[in-house]
């Protein structure tokens, strides 16, 4: 059994069994890949891929399995190259990181600024999905961190931290019957059609509770997973759009009114994970750090360091949060 061969079978597992895509994306032959993965089969005496012809159809039984390890042991073969990566350079590399339009957009900024001008020769690369996205690209060792707020079940294999709190603002035109009200309740705002997030994105499982615990179902117009598209349709007079505070821009929104929901949503909280096990270099502290100034080197490790969930959880329960 060979390294190169357990990178093969993850390669094409995550290549949607395209043999012929794997290949171009690790430059290599296909007749290559094709002939180590049925080496490495021969060898175990089990098919990690089903067939039809010379086409993978399916991942078998057995190979789910063995992909699960395969995967762990990739992952330590990483942590080995980023120890000596630490050791002979502490200062170069490279940080790629999973989040939402809304963190890249307005959270992520100044910290990446900050971080490039500290760190010049890490290269860093930006990842944007779904929650569900965020946490695959995560786990399977696609980025190193993941930020997000919604869907934390699936987020099972990650160490998450909490960074900070964030509630939600109403927009609306300047014309709007809601632009003179300081403090609309829900059922004001359920009176016009909504313009917000995707079901899954940037706290709208929040958004949804509070209208379904006043009985209200508002008739949601228009979704967008990114907060600039939102105000694009409320512009357009589609309807009253929600969202994240921190995506108001003043001077850029100055056509819009934005009226502060806090009084009647929840408050979100925004979290940073990396998967169990994952040695992080003296620039990925800094970065968490600068993202979340609370979660010190020493907080972070023994979060790592932690049992589970509820053992992580347990460790924050003390920490007032900043607002953003």
């Amino acid at each position: 059994m060979k390294l190169q061969q357990l990178r093969y079978i993850w390669e094409v597992a995550h290549h949607d069994l395209n043999v012929s895509a794997t290949a171009q994306a690790l430059y290599t032959s296909q007749p290559g890949i094709s002939k180590q993965i049925r080496l490495l089969e021969d060898e175990l005496g089990v098919e990690i891929f089903a067939r039809s012809g010379k086409h993978l159809t399916r991942i078998t039984p057995a190979g789910e399995a063995i992909l699960k390890i395969a995967g762990d042991i990739l992952r330590k073969t990483e942590s080995i190259k980023q120890v000596a990566q630490e050791f002979s350079d502490e200062r170069r590399g490279s940080l790629s990181v999973a989040t939402t339009h809304t963190q890249a957009r307005y959270a992520l900024p100044g910290v990446i600024e900050t971080f490039m001008q500290r760190y010049p020769d890490v290269s860093l690369h930006m990842h944007q999905g779904t929650p569900m996205q965020i946490a695959e690209m995560a786990a399977d060792g696609t980025t190193d961190f993941a930020i997000a707020t919604e869907a934390m079940e699936h987020f099972g294999d990650l160490i998450m931290m909490p960074c900070y709190r964030w509630n939600r603002s109403i927009l609306v035109p300047k014309d709007h019957p809601l632009a003179t009200m300081s403090q609309p309740t829900l059922a004001q705002i359920a009176a016009y059609p909504l313009v917000t997030y995707v079901f899954g994105f940037t706290g709208r499982s929040k958004l949804d509770e509070a209208f379904q615990s006043e009985g209200l179902t508002p008739k949601v117009a228009f979704t967008a997973a990114d907060s600039d598209v939102i105000k694009t349709y409320v512009r357009l007079g589609v309807g009253v759009g929600i969202v994240a505070s921190m995506s108001v821009d003043l001077a850029a929104d100055s056509d819009l009114v934005a009226i502060d929901a806090s009084h009647l949503f929840d408050s979100s909280v925004t979290s940073i994970g990396f998967r169990k096990g994952t040695f992080l270099r003296g620039y990925m502290y800094d970065f968490i750090s600068a993202f979340a100034p609370h979660l010190t080197r020493e907080l972070v490790d023994a979060a790592a360091q932690a049992g589970g969930r509820q053992d992580v959880t347990s460790l924050f329960e003390s920490i007032v949060l900043p607002v953003h």
